[in-house]
Parts: C-alpha cells; sequence; structure tokens
C-alpha cells in the first residue's frame, strides 16, 4: 500500500531520519513509538505531504487515502452545529442531495423523463455513497466519543479544544481513509470514549498508524509496533507489550555482541601497540590495523529508562483521618453535580478518581483542596495534613523568564542546588538543559518541571488531576516511579490506565451524583464493573453505571399515581428492606471498629491494632456489596 525507501529527513543541523525504510500493508495497525523529538509526528506529516523529505522515495497506490488527526485541528471553528461539522465527511453525498433536492423543486413546474432519469441515477449513487444513512452514522459516533444527542445540534464554538478535537476525529473516522493516521488520538478523550474508539478501531478494515503515549490503548489497537531510533523505522510483529518483550531479548544479544566486539577490539589493539615496532611482526599489525579501520562497529544498547531516586521531605506526619467530608452537595445553578456524598481519606491512601468527562471529577478535586465551597455538608482536613495540588492551569503560574534551576530553587523547598539538580536529573532535566528558560519548554517539558516542583513540596498530601497529560511514556514512567516512593497520600485524576494501574490502591468513580469507592486495584475495579454489568443484564435490570432518577424532594414533577406491585416487585421490596436492615447493622458495626482506630491506645498492642483493622476493612467490603445490592433492587 505505501512504501518509505532509504527516508532521509533533518530539522536545521539535527537528523531525524537517515536511510529509514518501511512497508505499510492494507489491514495494519502500526504504533509509532519512540522518545519526544525523535521524528513521530514528523513522520505522520511527511505521509501527508505537508513535509517534503531530503532524500529517499515513498510509494503510494493510486487509491490510497489518508485521514490525519493531529493537534492543529484544536484551532478550527464555526458557528455550525457539530453535527452538520462532522457530516462534511460525506463532502459528495451533501453535494448530491443539493442536486436531487434541486430536481425535487423543479419537478414542480418541469415533470420531464429526462429530469425523471436524470433524478433516479442521482438517486442510486446518493444510496451507493451511503447517504440515506450518513446522518445516523455520524450520530453514532458522535454520542460514542462522548456527545448527548442534545449537543448534536450546538454550535461547534461553543466547545472547547478538547471536544472540538473529539469533533474532528469523528469526520475522520466518517470518512473512511484506507490509511488512518492518529496523533495522540487520546488525549482530549475520557476513558468510556477511549473504550469506544478502541472497539472501533478493532472492526476498522482499514489501516492504521497511532503515534500515541497511552500503553494499554496501543496494545488493544495495534498489532505492530515501529520504533523511531536513531534516525530509523524498527518495526516489530506484535503490539506494545510484545515490543517491550522483544526488545530486551535484542537488547540482550546486541549487548553480548558489544561486549564481544569490543574484547576483539581490545585485544587487537594490544597486539598493535605491542607489535607495531618489531620488524618481524609490523605486517600483522599492520593488517590488523587495516581490519579495525573496515570492522563495522556493533553500538552499545542505549539506555532510556530513567531510574529515579526523589527523597520527600515532611516535616510533620499527618494523623490517621486525612479529610472527612459529610453530606456534601454542589449545584452549578440548577445543575446537581453532588448531593448527599461522602468523602473519607485516610493516611497511605493512593487514590485513582476515574470516569467520563463532565462528571464532577476536576469539581470534587476542588471541593477537597478547599478552593470550591460546596453547595452543603461539611469539610473537615486532618491534623497536620499539608496539602500540594498539581492541576493543568499551574502550567501557567510558572514564570516563563526563569530559567528552569532558578523555578525550582523559587519554590521554596529549601533543599540545595545539588539536591534540585538531581531531582530535575530524574525528570530529564540534566547538564545545561537546567538553564534552559520556562518560555522555550514544550507542553511536556513544562508539566515535567510542574510535577517536580509538586514533588519537591514538604506535602504530605497531594492531589494531581491529570498529571499524564503531554508526557512522553518515559516520563509517565517517571512519575510512577516517583509516586512509588512517596510515603505520604495522593488523589490522582487520570485516564491513562496503566498509570492508574500502577499507583492506585484504591478506585473513586462518581454515580448518580455521589462518590463510590473500590478498594483495588484498577484491573480488579474493571473485572468488578464488568461482572456486575453481566449480572444486572442477566436480571434484566438496568446497567448499574447508568444515572438513576434524583430522589422525589429533588424532582420538579407531580407523583404518578401508586400502581399494585407486580409478584416480582414484591419479592424485590421484601429483600430491599431486609438489605437496608444489613446496611444498618453494618454502619453500627463500621461506627464501632472506627471508635476502636481511633483510640490512641490500641496502638500500643499490635495484636488489638491488626485485628481490629482487618475487621473494619471486612465490614467496609460488605457494606459496599450491601450498598450495590440496594441500588439494583431500588431501581426494580
Amino acid at each position: 500500500m505505501i512504501s518509505i525507501s532509504d527516508l532521509d529527513f533533518h530539522f536545521g543541523s539535527r537528523t531525524l531520519y537517515d536511510k529509514a525504510s518501511l512497508h505499510i500493508k492494507p489491514k495494519d495497525k502500526i504504533g509509532l513509538i519512540g522518545l519526544n523529538g525523535r521524528g513521530k509526528s514528523t513522520l505522520l506529516r511527511i505521509l501527508v505531504g505537508e513535509y517534503k523529505p531530503d532524500g529517499g522515495s515513498i510509494s503510494m497506490s493510486k487509491d490510497v487515502s489518508l485521514g490525519f488527526l493531529n493537534q492543529d485541528l484544536l484551532s478550527y471553528d464555526s458557528h455550525e452545529p457539530i453535527l452538520v461539522v462532522a457530516m462534511q465527511a460525506f463532502s459528495e453525498a451533501l453535494d448530491l442531495q443539493k442536486k436531487i433536492d434541486a430536481i425535487l423543486v423543479e419537478f414542480e413546474t418541469n415533470y420531464t423523463d429526462d429530469l425523471v432519469e436524470k433524478l433516479a441515477d442521482l438517486q442510486e449513487r446518493f444510496e451507493a455513497l451511503g447517504g440515506y444513512t450518513m446522518q445516523a452514522r455520524t450520530e453514532e459516533i458522535l454520542e460514542g466519543l462522548g456527545f448527548t444527542t442534545e449537543e448534536l445540534q450546538r454550535p461547534l464554538k461553543l466547545f472547547s479544544g478538547g471536544w472540538r478535537m473529539r469533533v474532528m476525529l469523528a469526520k475522520i473516522l466518517l470518512q473512511q481513509p484506507s490509511l488512518l493516521l492518529l496523533d495522540e488520538p487520546t488525549n482530549h478523550l475520557d476513558l468510556p470514549s477511549i473504550k469506544w474508539i478502541e472497539n472501533y478501531l478493532a472492526g476498522y478494515e482499514g489501516a492504521v498508524i497511532i503515534v500515541s503515549h497511552d500503553r494499554e490503548f496501543l496494545d488493544r489497537t495495534t498489532n505492530t509496533t515501529v520504533e523511531v531510533t536513531g534516525g530509523k523505522l524498527v518495526p516489530y510483529a506484535g503490539n506494545y507489550s510484545y515490543y517491550i518483550e522483544e526488545k530486551e531479548e535484542r537488547n540482550l544479544i546486541q549487548k553480548g555482541a558489544f561486549e564481544n566486539q569490543q574484547a576483539q577490539i581490545k585485544q587487537a589493539e594490544r597486539f598493535i601497540e605491542r607489535f607495531k615496532a618489531k620488524a618481524s611482526k609490523a605486517k600483522q599489525a599492520q593488517s590488523r590495523v587495516k581490519a579495525l579501520d573496515k570492522l563495522e562497529r556493533i553500538e552499545d544498547v542505549a539506555g532510556d529508562d530513567a531510574k529515579v531516586n526523589i527523597k520527600f521531605n515532611f516535616t510533620v506526619t499527618p494523623g490517621r483521618h486525612i479529610l472527612r467530608m459529610e453530606h456534601v452537595g454542589k449545584k452549578y445553578g440548577e445543575k446537581i453535580i453532588f448531593r448527599d456524598t461522602h468523602v473519607h481519606i485516610e493516611r497511605g491512601d493512593k487514590i485513582a478518581l476515574i470516569g467520563a468527562n463532565g462528571k464532577g471529577k476536576s469539581t470534587l478535586m476542588r471541593l477537597v483542596a478547599g478552593q470550591e465551597a460546596p453547595t452543603n455538608g461539611n469539610h473537615q482536613l486532618g491534623h497536620n495534613v499539608i496539602m500540594s495540588f498539581y492541576a493543568q492551569h499551574q502550567l501557567e503560574s510558572l514564570r516563563i523568564d526563569n530559567e528552569i534551576l532558578q523555578e525550582m530553587i523559587e519554590a521554596g523547598s529549601r533543599r540545595s542546588e545539588m539536591e534540585l539538580r538531581s531531582v530535575l536529573g530524574s525528570f530529564l532535566f540534566t547538564g545545561e538543559e537546567v538553564y534552559k528558560k520556562i518560555k522555550v519548554l514544550s507542553g511536556g517539558e513544562k508539566s515535567r518541571v510542574a510535577l517536580a516542583k509538586t514533588l519537591i513540596s514538604e506535602a504530605n498530601f497531594l492531589l494531581l488531576d491529570e498529571p499524564t497529560n503531554h508526557l512522553d511514556m518515559q516520563s509517565v514512567n517517571i512519575l510512577i516511579q516517583a509516586l512509588d516512593q512517596y510515603e505520604g497520600t495522593y488523589i490522582v485524576i487520570s485516564h491513562d490506565r496503566f498509570f492508574v494501574e500502577n499507583v492506585a490502591n484504591k478506585i473513586w468513580y462518581i454515580e448518580d451524583y455521589q462518590l463510590k469507592e473500590y478498594p483495588g486495584t484498577y484491573a480488579e475495579y474493571e473485572q468488578w464493573q464488568e461482572d456486575r454489568e453481566k449480572a444486572a443484564k442477566k436480571a434484566g435490570l438496568p446497567s448499574p453505571s447508568a444515572p438513576k432518577p434524583l430522589p422525589k424532594e429533588e424532582k420538579k414533577v407531580e407523583a404518578s399515581p401508586a400502581k399494585t406491585p407486580s409478584p416480582d416487585q414484591k419479592k424485590a421490596l421484601k429483600e430491599l428492606a431486609e438489605v437496608e436492615k444489613q446496611i444498618d447493622e453494618r454502619e453500627k458495626e463500621l461506627a464501632v471498629y472506627e471508635k476502636q482506630l481511633a483510640d490512641p491506645q490500641i496502638y500500643q498492642n499490635a495484636s488489638q491494632l491488626k485485628d481490629a483493622t482487618l475487621k473494619f476493612e471486612q465490614v467496609k467490603k460488605e457494606l459496599a456489596k450491601l450498598n450495590d445490592r440496594w441500588e439494583m433492587l431500588a431501581e426494580m
């Protein structure tokens, strides 16, 4: 389909590609990976003709069509509804629609056989292009990407950049090009939308090249991995996880070959040095000099994995309870975000807050941080808790005329310059790079500086809102290592499943305008949700995650006349009453164990402390299951 041969490309004096080659076949699903600045996005722009190569050739079949999603599309603006913008993908069908409409108008005054024949031809072509289903297909894709039915008629200009990017993605998917080029497609998607596009790409009939830092997304959407390294395009016949394993094996082989060759070179150099002055051995020595000159040198394995070692300084140790928020409600005008929700954070909790955009994740973070006041309820920060809040807007608070090192010094951590340089080294700023001005940094580099500033604070409670945005895989790995070494408490909001799986021991999600908790890893949570959905479907119940009606006191509608309950409803009501009774009992048990654990005396007896803690966690899990069952029964 497309053949890249001996590609050369330079930016000024910097070589991005040097005799690079790659063959792209129909139905290939390629993950294009490599460190930032190696030329991944550049390759996509070369393929669509935006950049001209300095050497080599790119041959492409005549029937190949390209669809390119890139971050430049964020700036696209229009007063048209998003449904109309996305339907521009069907430009030929829309032109035919205009011609068909014009003929139908002409029929009113000029009904001829020629017009009837022309109309039939146009309608046949219109049907072949999918004209009669184009609106339904557009609505399906837009709603799959997170838009509500009502939002489809809103003008594009009223949406933020991230939501506009979703419209552009929908338009490109509807064009169904033979090669999709997707540059960071998950950057502006929430978790449900990421899963939707994964399913869509699994059935996509054309070829796809994806540049992404989301390794879980790459694992689920690609069957080939191409690494951009050393100016070459190095293919691996599998997804990202396969690439990691295969590269490790290749590195071991290359490392062994490099060390063997180095030993041979040193042996030859010793022979030359020893015998070059002896007449009897001079010829042999000269022969070995020539052999060394002709030798094709094997390169040592380049280490791309940065190791992090950050010493976190806590001036005070917080109490067991980091934060408690009780009966919290939050409204913006008439729009309800939360109602009667509870937030309990204990020392050492590593929490990931996940879910669809628009559910209130960032609002909850601001409530926890005290940056917004709840409409009702109370907020109680624990003893000796020092909080630090990282969010994307904090990139704007970096002093653009500061050098990186100076920005770190002014953060007020009281660390020495050597310590700060060590931390910056962990975040890939080494040597003279620490003197770069903030204003010349990329988005990813600014994120790393802001994260480094957050982590060197003396905070024992971190709030991290989308910390992996703009970070490449290496930087995400650095952040994972840093959080693994962090002994405090934190909450992270992220749509990166690999990151969440590696940093969280509790999962928070928002359902029915309330915060809910799953006490386990993301993988366990995902399996639990899947089982929950299957059980509800088997029982003929609504999806547990589907929005449920608000309580009567929050509705502004009259109650409908009571209906006689069916036998199944009577059975459910009986079980509901029993579950309510069990919930009440478990809540009382939980209160007893909470009181025990709040007593300083218990910490003098390790056996009692262990027993109370185990019972506390067990009752909490039982209570979570009972609450889930109550919600399912309440909907019957």
